[in-house]
C-alpha cells in the first residue's frame, strides 16, 4: 500500500504481540499481529499499521486515526491490585505495560479505540476497574470457553442508546467467545453496554470519550463486520488529518 493509498483510510494502530516463534530455521523473537485483524481493518476501509509493544509506544497514537487493542495472554492481576488466581497464567507484563500506555494516549487524545477480549480488559483496568480471573468460578460453567480451539457462542442483552446497540441495529446477536476472563467491575466513566444470558459483562464504553468500547467476545471471528466498521466510521469523523483532507 501506498501513501496515496493510505491518505484517505484511516490509519489504525493495531497493538502488536513480541513473542517467540520458528522462523526460517530457527527460534526468533518477532513482533506479530494474525492476519485477520490486519484483513478485518482492511475490508473495513482503514490502513492498518503495527505498533511495537515498546516503553513510549504510547507517542505512536499522535500519528493514528485510531486504535485496536487485541485478544491475547492473561493480565498480571497486579494491574488491578489484585492477586493471582491459580487459572491466571502467561503472563507478559512487557506487553500489559504497553497496552496500557496505548489505551492511556488514545483515550486522552480522544483517539478512537476498539480493544476485543483482552483489549476490552486492558481498557477496564487503565481506568482503574478490576476483572475475575476465572469466570468459571463465578457463571459455574465453560461455555465461555468450551476448549482450546473452541469457540462459544453467546446471545447478547443490548443496552440501548449505546454505541454496541448501533453496531447490530438494535437487534439480538450472538456472537463468538473465547475468554476465561472478563470484567468485574467497571472503570472509571466506563459502562457495562452488552450482557451475556448469565449477566457476564459483554461489552464495555466510556461516557467521556466519543468512541472508546470493548467487546469480550472474539469479533474478528463474526460474520459481522460492525465493530471494525463502527471503529473505522469514528476514525473517520474524529480525525483532524482525514478532516484537513476533505476540505482540500
Amino acid at each position: 500500500m501506498t501513501i496515496m493509498d493510505t491518505a484517505g483510510r484511516p490509519v489504525i494502530g493495531i497493538g502488536a504481540h513480541a513473542g517467540q516463534v520458528h522462523l526460517g530455521g530457527a527460534d526468533r523473537k518477532v513482533t506479530f499481529v494474525p492476519q485477520v485483524f490486519i484483513s478485518r481493518l482492511m475490508a473495513a476501509g482503514c490502513a492498518p499499521v503495527l505498533v511495537s509493544p515498546v516503553p513510549g509506544c504510547g507517542s505512536a497514537v499522535a500519528a493514528l486515526d485510531g486504535l485496536l487493542l487485541l485478544a491475547g495472554p492473561d493480565m498480571d492481576p497486579a494491574t488491578y491490585s489484585a492477586r493471582p488466581h491459580q487459572k491466571t497464567g502467561q503472563i507478559d507484563p512487557g506487553r500489559d505495560a504497553a497496552e496500557l500506555e496505548l489505551a492511556g494516549a488514545a483515550l486522552r487524545a480522544g483517539v478512537p479505540v476498539l480493544g476485543i477480549c483482552r483489549g476490552m480488559q486492558v481498557l477496564n483496568v487503565f481506568r482503574k476497574g478490576t476483572l475475575h480471573q476465572h469466570l468459571p468460578d463465578i457463571v459455574g460453567h465453560d461455555d465461555h470457553l468450551p476448549g482450546l480451539a473452541r469457540y462459544g457462542a453467546q446471545p447478547l442483552r443490548l443496552r440501548p442508546d449505546s454505541h454496541i446497540a448501533a453496531i447490530f441495529d438494535g437487534k439480538a446477536a450472538i456472537v463468538p467467545c473465547h475468554h476465561h476472563q472478563a470484567v468485574d467491575q467497571p472503570g472509571a466513566g466506563l459502562i457495562p453496554t452488552a450482557w451475556s444470558g448469565d449477566e457476564t459483562i459483554e461489552a464495555i464504553e466510556a461516557t467521556d470519550h466519543p468512541f472508546a468500547v470493548g467487546v469480550q467476545w472474539h469479533a474478528e471471528e463474526s460474520e459481522d463486520d460492525g465493530p471494525f466498521l463502527a471503529l473505522a466510521n469514528a476514525a473517520r469523523a474524529l480525525s483532524p488529518r482525514l478532516q484537513r483532507n476533505y476540505a482540500k
